[in-house]
């Protein structure tokens, strides 16, 4: 008898925690084998579509934002990582960049490529997964608000041409799923506009299935932004996108009912694990979750559900508890529903 493949995904946002090994004693090896067993831990749970616990990023110089920012701006060409002093002071007396004591870099001239290589990135880990693979990289909005900007003028500008050079990127990269992760904008909803501009310059080169991550924040398994997801609709409903990947059990309950406005073309990922609790949902609490959004949103309209965020800042048994959660819930819920729709 096949089995048949489940209604719902399961999947991860992206990062997981490193291993303190990698940490002690990180080299080539150690980073390669480090994705290998995160990959491994995700397929062994379960889960359909797997990501390389943005492994790929990890630099022990800066823990603090899991190389989501330095990864990809510090090798691009028109970017200076030599801040002095007077700089230093103007990043900290800007509104929303208060989680950072200092900038990524100061943007001298015009942003290029430099030395970023994410196709060879997504190939390493590609061959490490027997699952499909999710690739997920930092939006233009987020990498642009984090600059000191010395050369375009309008912090609008320098996203697009963030976009330009992630567009060139992505073009190269093989991945059933590419996402893109923009964890500033939440809290700053009136910048959509050319935020939305600029991302969905990079979500139209993407090959295969497109999908778009917003959350508000995760730093030491705090929030950062405040807001609400009805003011980021518009935001949503531009995006040039296979779905959509939301925080949402962390959030109001009540909150839920405004991705009744989302486009129906748009998938809907549903954010079922708290990654700032250390404590591990059960298979039923996931499972009435899902029971609650087919309520309040229609059956069918979860595509997947995964975690709120990232998992790097937990550690590796509680985010290892939390995926194998994940898969039992989902599969919790379609089994009652199989079974409701037996007894119909």
């Amino acid at each position: 008898m096949v089995a048949t493949a489940p209604r719902i995904k399961t999947t991860v946002v992206g990062s997981y925690p490193v291993p303190d090994w990698l940490v002690a004693a990180p080299n080539d090896q150690a980073l390669t084998d480090a994705t290998r067993v995160v990959l491994h831990t995700q397929e062994q749970a379960g889960i359909d579509l797997v990501c390389d616990g943005e492994l790929y990023r990890f630099d022990v110089n800066h823990p603090a934002t899991n190389g989501m920012i330095e990864y990809f701006v510090r090798p691009m060409s028109g970017v200076r990582t030599a801040i002095d002093f007077e700089e230093l002071v103007a990043y900290r007396n800007q509104t929303g960049m208060g989680f950072r004591l200092q900038p990524p870099g100061v943007i001298d001239g015009p942003i290029g490529h430099g030395a970023l290589d994410l196709s060879g990135a997504c190939r390493r880990a590609a061959g490490l997964a027997s699952m499909p693979l999710k690739f997920t990289l930092t939006g233009p909005h987020m990498l642009a608000k984090t600059l000191v900007d010395k050369h375009y003028g309008k912090v609008e500008d320098v996203a697009l041409a963030i976009a330009d050079v992630l567009a060139e990127q992505v073009r190269h990269i093989d991945a059933p799923v590419i996402q893109l992760d923009e964890a500033n904008l939440p809290g700053n909803p009136a910048e959509w506009e050319w935020a939305s501009e600029a991302i969905n310059r990079v979500l139209d080169e993407v090959k295969g299935t497109a999908a778009v991550h917003l959350c508000f924040g995760n730093y030491g398994g705090q929030s950062i932004q405040s807001g609400n997801w009805s003011r980021l609709m518009d935001y949503l409903n531009s995006l040039h996108v296979d779905h959509i990947v939301m925080e949402c059990r962390n959030r109001p309950s009540e909150e839920l009912a405004v991705f009744r406005d989302l486009r129906p073309e748009i998938g809907m990922g549903l954010g079922v694990i708290d990654v700032k609790a250390t404590e591990i949902e059960s298979a039923d609490e996931i499972a009435r979750q899902l029971e609650r959004a087919a309520t309040v949103l229609g059956e069918g309209r979860v595509h997947y559900i995964h975690p709120d965020c990232g998992f790097w800042m937990l550690k590796r048994p509680i985010a290892d508890g939390k995926i194998r959660a994940l898969v039992a819930g989902r599969d919790l819920y379609e089994g009652r529903q199989a079974e409701a729709s037996r007894v119909a």
